[in-house]
Formats: C-alpha cells, structure tokens, sequence
C-alpha cells in the first residue's frame, strides 16, 4: 500500500524531522526515547511499560515480518507513536496475519519514516530523553514545536492506572496460552509440565504476557489483581508468594503501591521486574530517579556480583534505584548494569524479597535471566518448609 502522507517529529529542544507516514491519522505527545532492539517491535509496541512515549528503533527497516497475534504483549499497542528509518515494504513470515502499518492504523497510532534514526538517538543520549509530538496530520514546524513543549512530561505522574487490569482474573487457568514447546527434529514436542503448582498473586502494573506465560510454565497458579489491591484483597486470595509486574512512567507516583507491597513483605516471598522492582525499593523507605535517557534494548549487560556471573539482559526502564539509598534500608544491591553502574537488582537481608530491573522473560531479548523465575520457586518452597 502506497502511503503518500507527510509527518513531522518535533523535540523539544528545537529539532524537527520530517518524513513520510504510515499508521494512523493522528497527532501524539509524548517521551522521545530509543530502543536498541533488532528485532521483537512487536512485542515492543505492546508492551505496556512504554505508554505515553514515542518510540525510536535503532534497526535500520522495521515490519518485515509483520503482525503475528499470539505475540502480542497485551491487548494492543500501548506506545504513544513510532519513529523508524524504513518501513519494509514487504511481509515475510508464515504466521503473519496483517502488517505493522495495518496494525497501527487500526489502533489509532501515528508512525513516521523516513527520518534519521541515528541523530534522533544520538541527540536523546546526549541531551536525555525529550519531551515529543508525532503528527501525521500536516503540523508546521511550529505548531509541533509548541506541542511537545506543553506535554508535562511523565514525572510524578501514574501512568499504571492507564494499563491496570480492571478486575480480578486468573492467567490461563487451562494452561493453553503458556505451553512450551521443544523442537526434535522437524517435530515439535509439548514439554510437560508436572511441577506442583503454587498459588502466586500478581499485582499487575502493566504486566507484560510473557511474564504470566514463564509463571505458569514453573508450576504457578497465577492471580492477577489490579495495581490498587489493598493488602487485605491480596490476602484474601491466600497466595504463597506475590509478584509484582513491569509499568510504565514514574514508580514514586504509585504510592499506593508502595503501601500495600510495604504491608506484604513481612509475610510473603516477593518477586520484582522492572517497575515492580522500584515499587519494592519505594516500600522499603528508599528512593528512585529518573535516568538521563534509560536502559531500552536487548543488549544490557548486567553482573550479578554475588554470584561473580555476567548475563546480557533485555531492559525497558527510564528511571532506577538509589543504590546508596538502598544500602540503608535493610537491601543489598545484588546486581549492577555494568554500562553506567546503575542498580540491577536487590535482595532484602533478611527476608525472601528480590527483584530486577532488567526483563528475564526477555520477549524480545536474550534468555540468561530466565533461571530467576526458578529461583523465585525455590524461595517460596524454602518459605512454606519454614
């Protein structure tokens, strides 16, 4: 499909691209960041860690293989608009059902192409993440300008309350959307799973499938429940240890968050992604701060210094954990990016409470990290044994 429209990218900073559009017809404020990512937009653009941003990827043709349903990371896309350098004009994968401009324009967001990808990166890493406006409703340089000027910007504000689940559920009680399969051969093999399963509540933040899906794979019946579950509703559900997910924007604007896991960690093994792991930091009276321009790829080395071990991760964050802060709060920094020395994950001294602030699940990225979902097994298995 031949797309003649025109779009506009304007920072705030003064720098304005103007390439040709694709997706909807639409104009969109938001955080300009980057994604280092070759593959997985997808998974990317569904990933409800990055609402209210304007997404930047770093690999030269995005769409290729196009839009396979069961990759979807939620309901839908939950970007605010997409900046890529060329849209492949062809889809190559059999179990592509649609393309990513099908894709967006069905969903209401703005993408543009045809812009310089590498200064529009390397101006977020030197002057920090910006504030945006996407059009592709044939904005002036100044209109778009004054646009992403008057976005407020994401800090202090909860974005979770925007990807929450409304009520209540429980993820694949049937076990059908979380099966994983071995390859032998040309065969593909179901792997059973036989584990005895345990009752894990999880506080969805803006969780991510993928993170449901390894749950249940290491023998986990998972309850999910909206971002502002008292302590008491979590309770109710009687869980033998509670996981709180990945979101989107600033952790220190989720204090009911923050109240409710402060009132759950004396009692329950708990298990931290990204922002579930700066919720943590927050409920044990320590503090978080926004990064100059994040940690967004699938190629983030992280060392892990009580185990002397090295893994490549996939991260999606803006902000991080004061690791000083920590120190004085009954944590220990277990882990560092080893990229600029920011904290990638913690344990509490004494209590079975840890958490990363990198993706284990990857989806897209790398597996090192997988094993955590084990080790989150073993605590609660060491916890119920007393």
């Amino acid at each position: 499909m031949m797309d003649n429209r025109k779009a506009i990218l304007a920072l705030e900073d003064g720098s304005v691209f103007r390439g040709k559009a694709f997706g909807s017809n639409a104009t969109v404020v938001g955080e300009a960041v980057f994604n280092t990512s070759m593959t997985g937009y997808q998974e990317i653009l569904t990933d409800p860690s990055y609402y209210g941003q304007v997404v930047t990827m770093t690999a030269p043709q995005i769409g290729n293989y196009g839009i396979i349903p069961g990759d979807n990371e939620s309901d839908g896309p939950k970007v605010a608009g997409f900046v890529i350098r060329e849209l492949s004009p062809v889809v190559s994968n059999w179990r592509a059902t649609s393309n990513l401009h099908d894709f967006l324009a069905e969903h209401g967001i703005p993408g543009i192409e045809g812009v310089d990808t590498r200064a529009i990166t390397k101006r977020i890493r030197v002057k920090g993440a910006l504030k945006s406006c996407l059009s592709t409703e044939g904005l002036s340089d100044d209109e778009a300008l004054a646009k992403a000027r008057e976005w407020p910007g994401l800090v202090g504000v909860d974005y979770v309350k925007e990807v929450t689940c409304s009520a209540p559920y429980e993820w694949d009680p049937e076990g059908l959307e979380s099966k994983l399969f071995t390859v032998d051969g040309t065969n593909l093999t179901e792997e059973r799973n036989d584990l005895e399963e345990y009752r894990v509540v999880a506080l969805d933040f803006g969780a991510k499938h993928s993170i449901f899906r390894n749950l249940k794979r290491h023998g986990f019946e998972v309850q999910v429940v909206p971002a502002n579950a008292t302590a008491e509703e979590v309770r109710a559900l009687e869980p033998d240890g509670v996981f709180l997910a990945n979101g989107p924007g600033d952790p220190a604007a989720v204090t009911y968050a923050h109240e409710t896991v402060r009132d759950l960690i004396p009692d329950y093994p708990v298990f931290g992604i990204c922002l579930g792991h700066q919720i943590i930091t927050h409920a044990l009276g320590a503090s978080t701060y926004k990064l100059k321009f994040g940690h967004r790829g699938g190629n983030q080395p992280v060392k892990n210094h009580e185990r002397g071990q090295v893994y490549v991760t996939a991260q999606n964050h803006g902000f991080a954990a004061d690791a000083k802060d920590l120190e004085q709060h009954d944590a220990v920094v277990t882990e560092t990016n080893l990229n600029d020395d920011t904290v990638s994950g913690l344990r509490h001294k004494s209590l079975p409470v840890f958490s990363v602030q990198y993706h284990p699940e990857a989806a897209p990225g790398p597996n090192d990290a997988l094993p955590l979902f084990q080790t989150f097994r073993e605590a609660i298995e060491k916890h119920k044994a007393g």
